[in-house]
């Protein structure tokens, strides 16, 4: 299959699920600024989204797009490096032309899963994850699943969760600019004057983005670990 069995079909994938993801990011700093501005209004988003049956599809979806982009992500590197070889070792300096997040692509993306296991951690498996357990087995005490703001403040009265946090947001800053505009160019835009377009588009987005997610970290650090 073209998906899979050529470098470039590898490619789009990554491209494909990796704007995917930047969509759903986009999303989660949206439905998070609710809870800067009103608690009730975020627990009655969250409660919304619980264990019903569209809310577990977009979960089944996005499980599927960030496991695929994670695994076509160690398949490119491998196969780069070893069609590189022993020349690899040669390189002492990287190219004026070739970006440092895009050299260190691989390393930013797992420090990204560390601190979305973390973050998962702290909200999907006490939310979520419990109500469908109560759903499988009622004796699971799901009264707190639906409360994000209690999940919030559970979490971030915790002082070392806003330094995590911070490192976890500063690689994805990384990981979203480089990633935006190298997915369009894995898809087929090749001129030079729409990829710079879209990188400075990816720029201005993963600026805005991961500065709100920066915003809300420090916000709820100094209102529930004070």
């Amino acid at each position: 299959m073209w998906l899979t069995n050529s470098s470039l079909g590898r490619k789009v994938v990554m491209s494909i699920t990796g704007l995917f993801l930047l969509l759903f990011v986009t999303f989660h700093v949206l439905m998070n600024t609710v809870a800067l501005i009103s608690g009730s209004a975020y627990n009655a988003v969250c409660e919304f989204l619980g264990a019903n049956w569209y809310a577990l599809v977009a979960t089944a979806v996005l499980a599927a797009g960030f496991i695929a982009h994670i695994i076509y992500a160690f398949w490119l590197t491998l196969q780069n490096r070893k069609a590189r070889g022993n020349d690899r070792y040669a390189v002492t300096a990287r190219p004026k032309s070739v970006e440092w997040a895009s050299q260190n692509m691989l390393v930013l993306g797992i420090i990204v899963i560390a601190f979305m296991v973390v973050h998962f951690a702290q909200f999907w498996a006490k939310m979520q994850l419990v109500e469908l357990l109560h759903q499988a087995d009622a004796t699971v005490d799901a009264s707190l699943a639906a409360d994000g703001m209690h999940h919030i403040e559970n979490a971030f009265s915790q002082l070392w969760t806003l330094p995590v946090y911070l490192i976890g947001l500063v690689a994805l800053w990384f990981h979203m600019t480089h990633g935006f505009w190298s997915a369009f160019q894995s898809i087929g835009v090749s001129n030079n004057k729409w990829i710079a377009r879209f990188k400075v588009l990816g720029n201005w987005w993963a600026t805005i983005v991961i500065g709100l997610f920066v915003i809300q970290a420090v916000v709820f650090t100094c209102q529930f670990a004070a």
